[in-house]
């Protein structure tokens, strides 16, 4: 696939999972250490997001995203194209490091 016909993709992941007893906090823990480790990044509180490189690896990544689960809570997963992320607003605070524009030509994906 050339350059010009790639299409960056971005998935979004909206968790509220219980932290009430020990087995809930350790769940919760180990969703949030799979999601740093497969690359995703922190947008705010239980909102995490990573780019995909086209439909095919999206799909892997829901797929990997679904075999991980926690047993309780609701988890919620969005679609949207890079193009779209770019035009999100920021309404209040100020933006994190992670989220230093880059267009998606200068991204190296691994």
């Amino acid at each position: 696939m050339s350059r010009e016909t790639r299409r960056f993709m971005r998935l979004m992941v909206f968790f509220d999972l219980p932290t009430l007893t020990k087995a809930d906090k350790k769940a919760y823990v180990q969703f949030r250490r799979f999601l740093i480790q497969d690359g995703y990044d922190m947008i705010q509180w239980s909102v995490y997001g990573r780019i995909t490189n086209g439909f095919d690896d999206m799909e892997t990544h829901i797929k990997r995203l679904s075999s991980n689960l926690p047993p309780d809570g609701s988890v919620r997963c969005l679609q949207i194209s890079e193009k779209q992320f770019a035009q999100m607003r920021l309404l209040v605070g100020l933006p994190k490091f992670q989220e230093k524009k880059l267009n998606a030509q200068q991204m190296l994906l691994f």
